[in-house]
């Protein structure tokens, strides 16, 4: 476009000059050896650029054909550049849908169309080949050339990034990492591998420098940022919690500031309130974060954030925290917990059955276990509710890359991933599955065996109680006793969504003149595996009882 401009202006100046010429008419007279010349100056001017026109065209002329060998020879070159370049395209698109054979076609006409000097790409094409045939160590070796060249370095460690994190080799991956990293910090693979290391071997003011550079570098965008800062400055504050408790609590603060979500930064920063004896600006943060999300180590803390507290004060912590998110499972089994400590049983066991209505979970059983020994120490409903508690899907713990931990960690020991635990269920097996799809929490209430008659203390306990495993066994023909048989009075709770009728106790069966048999092992007095006293008939079923 600019060549036809000018090509225009000097057409339009050369029309101009003659024009002017033409209107200032003129002779022009030449005396050359002796001989006079006249002519007109407008026919002087017109002989003037023509000898111009006439000299250019013959030294373009004469420059065409002393540079002709040359201009063939760039042609075919050219030529030949194009068609390797054509075979470079189409062999990368070859190696990138996973066409072995293409690929390796296109790579060897590459190399006889073009020097891998002249394109660096062809390294690229051949690992790329290398490595959807298998050939990891030829591959390797491609990536490592593409490393010493400085026009191709980035993709060359990029190359042998992924392959050390293939091979497990994690220290040349961190190596591959920082170098990338240090050359080019713009680099979001490079960048969060290397945080992803630091954080590993716990270098946290490194991976927060680090963190901060690849934010202002848009590497990371802000929300992910803030995030994982927030992780940081967690796992930070718990290494300094036992040592430097202003920073620690300094750390934690922040770090709820970039995300007030965040379980173990909220845990961090009450223990070092507590610590500092700041106990309400302690049991705010808690309570701010269990209102978004009730956690069982946030009621933990919570109910124990003073030392010096009776068991019944810790269980007003534990109200106080059910009233700020009322009908929730953890909410119930820390005041089922603190009810239990409180020796306030009939609240314990009314809150846990709650507890398991809503949330049937393993540590709600043992709950239940655990009640039941402290109430009435019989030994078939506390198995029956630790055989529930088997059954019933596993609680929620910190997990990463399917493994749990009992406590917060800010990395993955796995995959050394910052940021990788989160509080969910962990996986539970098939089976575990459909036993908790065909015995419900109300079914598991209802069906809680009766208080099983104390013997007397001259009297040898029955085989059933002696046996580790639970045994049926046969009703035994009634014997007279020297003594009335010691019942533990205790009314089972009823439920709260059911009404069951009480069984009768052994006394008022003998008022009426009924005969009890022998007590067993969780066994009620129903059971099909129960003769009759007066026929010595099994009685009739009446409903089907599967015992653990």
């Amino acid at each position: 476009m600019i060549r036809i401009l000018i090509f225009i202006l000097i057409v339009l100046g050369l029309g101009l000059g003659f024009a002017w010429l033409a209107d200032r008419p003129g002779e022009l007279s030449l005396i050359w050896q002796g001989q006079l010349v006249e002519m007109s100056l407008m026919r002087a001017a017109s002989l003037l650029i023509s000898l111009i026109a006439a000299v250019l065209i013959a030294v373009w002329l004469v420059r065409t054909i002393w540079l002709s060998p040359h201009t063939v020879t760039r042609y075919f070159r050219a030529r030949k550049r194009d068609r390797g370049y054509q075979a470079l395209s189409t062999g990368l698109i070859a190696a990138g849908a996973g066409d072995a054979n293409l690929a390796r076609k296109m790579t060897a006409r590459t190399r006889g169309l073009i020097s891998a000097d002249q394109e660096p790409l062809i390294h690229l094409l051949e690992a790329q080949t290398a490595l959807i045939e298998g050939k990891y160590d030829d591959a390797r070796r491609k990536f490592e050339l593409m490393a010493d060249d400085p026009e191709t370095r980035e993709l060359g460690l990029r190359g042998l990034y992924l392959e050390a994190k293939r091979l497990g080799a994690h220290e040349a991956a961190r190596q591959y990492a920082e170098r990338a990293a240090e050359k080019a910090p713009h680099l979001p693979w490079a960048a969060l591998a290397t945080l992803d290391s630091q954080s590993q071997a716990g270098q946290w003011d490194d991976a927060l420098r680090l963190l901060d550079q690849s934010r202002a570098a848009h590497v990371v965008d802000r929300k992910e940022a803030d995030r994982k800062k927030a992780v940081l400055l967690t796992a930070r504050a718990i290494t300094k919690l036992d040592g430097d408790m202003k920073a620690a609590r300094d750390d934690a603060l922040a770090a709820l500031k970039l995300d007030e979500h965040l379980v173990p930064a909220a845990l961090t920063a009450a223990k070092a309130l507590f610590r500092e004896d700041n106990l309400r600006k302690g049991t705010s943060i808690l309570e701010k974060n269990w209102k978004h999300e009730p956690h069982p180590d946030v009621a933990r803390l919570y109910v124990r954030a003073r030392g010096g507290d009776t068991a019944v004060d810790r269980l007003k912590r534990a109200r106080k925290l059910e009233a700020l998110r009322p009908n929730n499972a953890v909410a119930m089994a820390a005041v089922a917990e603190a009810a239990l400590e409180a020796r306030e049983l009939l609240l314990a066991r009314t809150k846990a059955e709650a507890a398991a209505r809503l949330d049937p979970t393993e540590s709600v059983f043992l709950l239940l276990a655990d009640i039941e020994e402290a109430d009435t120490g019989d030994e078939g409903r506390i198995r029956h509710w630790m055989a529930q508690a088997l059954r019933s899907p596993r609680d929620p713990a910190w997990t990463a890359d399917g493994v749990t931990s009992p406590t917060w960690l800010p990395v993955s020991p796995v995959s050394g991933r910052l940021d990788a635990f989160e509080w969910q269920a962990p996986p539970h097996t098939l089976s575990a599955t459909v036993d908790h799809d065909q015995s419900t929490a109300d079914e598991a209430i209802r069906s809680l065996p009766p208080v099983t008659v104390e013997p007397h203390a001259h009297e040898p306990a029955p085989a059933a109680r002696r046996s580790e495993a639970p045994v049926i066994l046969e009703a035994e023909e009634p014997r007279p006793e020297p003594q009335p048989i010691k019942v533990t009075e205790r009314k089972a709770p009823e439920p709260i969504a059911d009404k069951t009728p009480v069984k009768r106790t052994a006394k008022e069966e003998a008022a009426n003149g009924e005969h009890m048999p022998d007590p067993f092992f969780g066994r009620p007095p129903d059971d099909p595996g129960v003769r009759d006293p007066a026929t010595g008939e099994k009685a009739p079923e009446k409903a089907s009882f599967r015992l653990f």
